[in-house]
């Protein structure tokens, strides 16, 4: 058995990498937008459960065919070693998905919705059949520990699933950590290169096993084959509710977790792997809680069982509430309590399910992951936009309040006083959980006045009072203020262009200070923003945020950046870009990589400039010295200037020369208009003075890649920016100024 603990140990670890990588691929081929993140998330889980299922019934089905049939550890071995062909084979699909849609796109122009339409599709057709593969794993696994143990061991056939479950949640574990260092190290397409070779390790492993292994008397076989071939019924439909009901919660709450732990975690990709990595750690530790009883459970959770589901559903929301003396970053152990019970439930009902039956642990346990594929599903485009995080949660809670409750009040009718216990007990769980619910407090209570917008992609937090401290907040992580600074990334390229500007792009919205600059000019300007809520806000930072909107030269998509210029068939004289930091981010790169670059340059007209701003100093010398790589791979010109205020750089990238025009020839550029609103909020007097605070601190390109010289370029698929760990372990002048923050933080001052 300690084999199949190892096979399933390895397939959950490539399982997450796959997961992991073909999302981000996908991101990169097609948009980095919440529904194409759904999209593919789908088409992941819809794959595993069509396998699960399928190769349920195919195990089912070959017992009526002959009592000599390849034995199941050499099926087992042929899907692994197919799941590790579709390392290979996925990302070259993706990459033919989006040229075959280009040329769809050049003939007969596609809208949004088509788009995705046909993204979708194809993303399915893409990844569907090989996570059909993985999910055959589970029954074709059960099915050889079946012919293994031959009646021998009844334990372990009957709780197999609850086995296999366990060792593949322990691989995952390590899924959702080492891949990351392995993406900063290899990149994406080197990480699923080591995943392919890993797959092929475990079919080689496992088809010399297999013959390894002692062949089951004709006997015996029959006693199977007929065993199989007459499997237990199921106790009603109860089991597949609870299966469906914990996929669906669990990955519903997932969604509900990323937005309320940001504040405290960040955007960047570990902050997500500590939230996955957390999430399974403690599902491992539930499911190893389960086998360690000496029998399967029952197939119906307690009602106190249930209650005590619930109030951890609600839990995160008390350690969440920001009058708690709980540093930030400890909040996410909150989700453990869940975890753990997820854990313990999802392997007990399927033991007691199926009874070691491929068929029915397959078809058990695609019904779980058809819960997996609705709940982010409706949480993230029906009840975090209706309801917010708080109630969402509620919400989830509630069903299995009332299940709780429910089988109390049926085991209270006994009269008996243990019963009376089942009723009270879970009852006191669920009006603590309704307690925590109605008297936490959310992080934006931190912030008065404040206005809140939430939608699918994000929840949107508009604070302040004044100029100096008004904040625009994405799932409570500042993006920008009301700087100079954005104003200057409008009005920098315009004055260094070399003919009369007509039309301008701006990437990312922000507080709109930027497009609001480029009105002034009295061009036609595009700002394209990723989150629908932010454009809402406008108007509680400027003032004429309704007239700017309304301008004839005005146009404001909502839509990802890199996705809109890919589609759109518009050339502009001026592109500018203010990512939102940090600059480490996840899916930031996409904006800061070669790739980019190269769709940039085909829309620019000829003398075009793109600004890009990069809002780091020196912590980090990698990622600046690999943004600037990237810009001078890419264009023949590249200047770099510190920004007004001393921190940042404007990167202004073209094809031709950029002249070395004075302050007072740049300032000589600007109509009236855009001249006033440089200097609307200073620091200097006139325009010549802010440009000369600008142009006296250009920086040479050679002196920031010389920073750090072995620092690739950034691209698609080597994003330096987001995958830094490794980079940073290395450098004791980062670890030290770590280590003095976290000491700040926890109040140690030795």
């Amino acid at each position: 058995m300690r084999w199949y603990f190892g096979f399933f140990f390895v397939s959950g670890f490539c399982s997450i990498l796959y997961e992991l990588v073909w999302l981000r691929l996908a991101m990169a081929q097609f948009a980095v937008t919440t529904a194409l993140v759904s999209i593919t998330l789908s088409a992941f889980m819809i794959g595993l459960g069509l396998g699960s299922w399928g190769a349920g019934r195919y195990v089912r089905r070959r017992a009526f065919v002959s009592n000599r049939r390849l034995p199941s550890l050499r099926l087992y071995a042929l899907v692994e070693l197919l799941i590790g062909v579709s390392a290979l084979a996925v990302s070259h699909e993706l990459a033919w998905g989006r040229i075959l849609l280009e040329k769809i796109d050049a003939g007969h122009p596609l809208s949004p919705a088509a788009f995705y339409l046909l993204a979708g599709l194809w993303i399915g057709l893409a990844l569907i059949p090989w996570c059909a593969c993985m999910g055959t794993t589970f029954p074709f696994a059960m099915a050889a520990i079946r012919e293994r143990v031959a009646g021998k061991d009844g334990d372990a056939s009957e709780r197999s699933f609850s086995y296999l479950y366990l060792a593949n949640v322990c691989g995952a574990v390590t899924g959702a950590v080492i891949p990351l260092l392995l993406i900063e190290t290899f990149g994406f397409h080197g990480t699923l290169h080591i995943g392919a070779a890993l797959n092929a390790g475990l079919a080689t492993t496992a088809l010399l096993l297999s013959w390894r292994e002692r062949r089951v008397s004709s006997t015996e076989s029959s006693s199977e084959s007929r065993e199989q071939a007459s499997p237990q019924k199921a106790a009603g439909s109860w089991p597949y509710w609870v299966l469906f009901g914990t996929g669906f919660t669990s990955m519903a709450v997932e969604v509900v977790w990323i937005r309320l732990f940001t504040p405290s975690l960040g955007t960047m990709v570990y902050a997500f792997a500590a939230i996955l990595g957390l999430y399974l750690a403690a599902t491992y530790l539930g499911s190893q809680f389960y086998r360690r009883s000496r029998k399967i459970a029952g197939t119906s959770p307690g009602g106190l069982f249930l209650a005590l589901l619930a109030l951890s559903i609600v839990f995160p929301l008390l350690i969440c509430d920001p009058r708690l003396p709980i540093i930030y970053t400890f909040r996410v152990a909150s989700i453990i309590p869940f975890s753990f019970i997820v854990g313990w439930i999802t392997p007990m009902v399927l033991d007691a399910l199926a009874h070691g039956d491929p068929d029915l642990a397959g078809r058990g346990y695609a019904v779980n992951i058809a819960g997996c594929m609705l709940g982010p599903l409706v949480a993230g485009f029906v009840l975090l936009p209706w309801l917010g995080e708080r109630y969402t949660l509620l919400f989830l809670a509630l069903p299995w309040m009332i299940v709780s409750l429910a089988g109390g009040m049926r085991a209270s009718s006994a009269a008996s006083a243990l019963s009376k216990q089942s009723l009270w007990k879970p009852l006191f769980a669920c009006v603590i959980a309704l307690a925590v619910v109605a008297t936490t407090n959310d992080f934006e209570t931190l912030f008065s006045p404040r206005e809140v917008r939430r939608d699918s992609t994000a929840t949107v937090t508009a604070i302040g009072t004044t100029r100096i401290d008004k904040q625009l907040l994405v799932n409570g992580i500042g993006m920008t203020g009301l700087t100079p600074i954005t104003k200057m990334i409008a009005h920098l390229p315009l004055a260094f262009l070399q003919h009369p500007p007509k039309n301008v792009l701006v990437i990312c919205f922000g507080m709109g200070t930027t497009h609001r600059s480029m009105v002034s000019w009295g061009i036609s300007s595009t700002a394209v923003e990723l989150v629908p809520s932010v454009i809402s806000v406008f108007p509680y930072f400027h003032a004429n945020a309704a007239q700017v909107l309304a301008a004839p030269l005005s146009h404001v998509v909502v839509d990802d950046g890199r996705f809109y210029l890919e589609r759109s068939a518009q050339q502009y004289d001026v592109i500018v870009l203010d990512p939102p930091p940090p600059v480490e981010a996840a899916a930031s790169s996409l904006l800061y990589s070669k790739e980019f670059y190269a769709i940039a340059r085909q829309h620019l007209r000829p003398g075009g400039i793109l600004q890009q701003w990069f809002p780091r100093g020196s912590e980090d010398p990698a990622i600046v010295t690999s943004v600037a790589k990237a810009l001078k791979e890419s264009f023949r010109c590249v200047r770099a200037f510190r920004s007004i205020e001393g921190w940042g750089y404007h990167f202004l990238a073209s094809d031709i020369p950029l002249p070395n025009y004075s302050a007072a020839t740049l300032a000589s550029h600007l109509p009236p208009a855009a001249s006033a609103d440089l200097i609307e909020w200073g620091p200097a007097a006139t325009a010549q003075d802010e440009f000369a605070r600008v142009l006296n601190q250009e920086v040479r390109l050679d002196d920031l890649i010389h920073k750090a010289p072995n620092i690739p370029s950034l691209a698609d698929d080597r994003p330096v920016n987001e995958y830094f760990l490794l980079r940073r372990l290395e450098s004791p002048a980062y670890m030290e100024g770590w280590w003095k923050r976290v000491k700040q933080r926890v109040g140690w001052k030795g």
